[in-house]
């Protein structure tokens, strides 16, 4: 049985992702992202590990598809 590398590192982006792009929602119109121009960084960078991580989880699902034997 082989493991897919994709299925962790999916799962690991995308729960870290939706973590950091929570507190970027939780935290909106505070005085931290001044120094950023004003843009939230965190809902940024969340959005797109989170998006990575869905892509990741997709092909791994994709290729775990693609391997099953037929009956």
């Amino acid at each position: 049985m082989s493991v897919d590398i994709r299925l962790p590192i999916g799962l690991l982006f995308a729960v870290v992702g939706a973590l950091i792009a929570i507190f970027g929602f939780a935290t909106t119109g505070s005085e931290i992202y001044r120094h950023s121009l004003g843009i939230n960084i965190n809902i940024w960078s969340g959005l797109c590990l989170t998006a990575f991580g869905a892509i990741m989880l997709w092909l791994a699902l994709r290729a775990q598809k693609r391997n099953l034997p037929e009956p």
